[in-house]
């Protein structure tokens, strides 16, 4: 995972700084990678014919299986000293392919992370786990039987997390549990983006159209999404398909006039059978787009959860990111929609903006907890391709300084009363760390559990959207695409609806 600190873009800029990696015994290119992401951040994959030169930092990984034992050897070259490891395991056979990978994948990227903890002088909060889903791992274990203690000792002995990020994975394993246990068969949940913002936050990569260009596409593309959202409804009935939760995301679906989402939202409840619907959720996002009018449409439509993200409480903050609203504005849209009456309602922050310190960041935490939202979301900046951030990465904290913000974000967001109940990881996040869902006991987000821990389908409407076809029983797991920018999909609009038209289960 990136470190986006002055260390880590002077790296890429000088950059083009490669490691040379030698693999032997093995092709398992994309397992080293991963590893090479998360320790050094700043370096790019290289696998030349040649031996590196004296001293050049290059990555020697070997894989050996004798007398049923598997075996990885990492001979690191960092800064001009050599570093050796090893990392042993039972072999696995060749009767079953994917244990066989995953054990020997296993054993060779823990070899290297000893190299590389070694050479860098500290291990990383999640240890040797580079996948952006560590809540997989004690949700198998527990659900294979292993007691609580058990699956905290897996990832403490094979994958060496801390322990505070085993605490958070093993509550989010607990919450991860109840929700698959209260989940039917003929279940799914429906997720309608709305690719639209006032701005383009200065983070941001998502396939989000700056409205202030692109006024004249809302009105087509709401009368597009609802075009998709008559086909989805119709495929879901002839399936016996329920939608037992709905998410609005985007972007930002409140960029919409009350019309529009009034428009969008009596399709769905006309089309779509909502009568098993119990969590109905849309993300407000953006202070400056919430009325009192468009709020009253979505509670007038059964509309129970809203997100009000102002992702940082300070100004200058604000200004760095590219927003055009105050932390006032923020206060008043926080007003509106208490007048409103939702039920549940979620603040997002983010932990290593531009601009920020420890002290500010903690500054924002403590004023958002006296606001008193049910959910509080706790992201860690990531540095996405295509954000102006990635191309600039002036101004951001450093790693240290982003791990104070979460171990304060962490003991006082439990102190206030406050459960973790789901989070998940990305490529470039500043230290290493992880997006993280708290919320007051009972108020759990059940759409985001079932996405990010993939329980059950989730069909995407909308620009962007990716509709996960997922058969537990079987393990299966398929992705159908729309088309990524808005104007893409209200061109092809009628191919998207014959795609809707012809998904059927059970999943082939």
């Amino acid at each position: 995972m990136g470190r986006p600190d002055g260390r880590q873009h002077q790296e890429r800029g000088e950059g083009e700084r490669a490691m040379k990696l030698y693999l032997k015994g093995h092709d398992y290119k994309y397992a080293t990678e991963q590893m090479l992401l998360m320790l050094f951040p700043g370096q790019r994959p290289e696998y030349p014919a040649e031996p590196p030169a004296e001293g050049e930092d290059s990555l020697v990984l070997t894989l050996s299986r004798t007398q049923g034992r598997a075996t990885g050897h990492a001979v690191l070259t960092w800064a001009g000293r050599r570093y050796s490891r090893f990392a042993w395991a039972g072999d696995p056979g060749e009767e079953d392919r994917l244990e066989r990978d995953r054990v020997l994948q296993r054993v060779l990227k823990n070899a290297f992370y000893r190299a590389g903890t070694d050479a860098l002088g500290r291990e990383p909060a999640w240890g040797a786990l580079t996948g952006v889903r560590p809540v997989k791992i004690p949700t198998k274990a527990l659900t294979k039987g292993l007691t609580p203690a058990q699956a905290d000792r897996q990832l403490r002995d094979l994958y060496r997390v801390s322990p505070d990020r085993r605490r958070l994975a093993m509550d989010c394993a607990r919450a991860t549990l109840a929700v698959r246990d209260s989940l039917k068969p003929e279940e799914i949940s429906l997720y309608v983006g709305v690719p639209f913002c006032p701005t383009r936050c200065a983070y941001c990569s998502f396939v989000s159209a700056d409205v202030g260009k692109t006024l004249s596409m809302l009105e087509p593309y709401a009368q597009a999404l609802c075009r998709e959202i008559a086909a989805a409804g119709a495929m879901l009935k002839r399936a016996g398909r329920k939608v037992r939760s709905v998410y609005f995301g985007g972007g930002t679906p409140t960029t919409l006039s009350a019309q529009q989402l009034d428009l969008v939202i009596s399709a769905l409840e006309e089309h779509v059978d909502l009568s098993g619907c119990t969590e109905y959720t849309v993300e407000a996002g953006r202070p400056d787009t919430i009325t009192a009018e468009k709020l009253s449409v979505l509670r007038q439509h059964g509309c129970d959860r809203i997100s009000v993200n102002p992702q940082s409480m300070s100004e200058a903050v604000l200004r760095a990111i590219g927003r055009s609203h105050t932390p006032e504005d923020i206060l008043k849209a926080w007003d509106l929609v208490a007048q409103a009456g939702f039920p549940v309602r979620n603040m997002d922050l983010i932990a290593g903006l531009p601009a920020d310190s420890q002290e500010g960041f903690r500054d924002s935490l403590d004023r958002v907890i006296t606001l008193d939202p049910e959910n509080i979301t706790v992201h860690t900046l990531a540095l996405k391709k295509g954000s102006r951030l990635m191309l600039e990465g002036s101004g951001l904290p450093t790693p240290e300084a982003v791990a104070a913000m979460l171990d304060y974000a962490w003991q006082t967001l439990r102190e206030a009363g406050y459960v973790p109940y789901y989070l998940y990881r990305q490529k470039y996040m500043s230290g290493g760390f992880e997006n993280v869902g708290w919320c007051r006991p009972g108020t759990e987000s059940l759409y985001n559990i079932c996405m990010m821990e993939e329980l059950h389908t989730i069909v995407s409407l909308g620009s962007g959207g990716v509709t996960k076809l997922i058969d537990p029983a079987a393990g299966s797991l398929k992705r159908l695409s729309n088309p990524k920018f808005p104007k893409e999909y209200i061109e092809h609009i009628d191919d998207i609806v014959a795609q809707k038209e012809e998904i059927a289960w059970p999943i082939s």
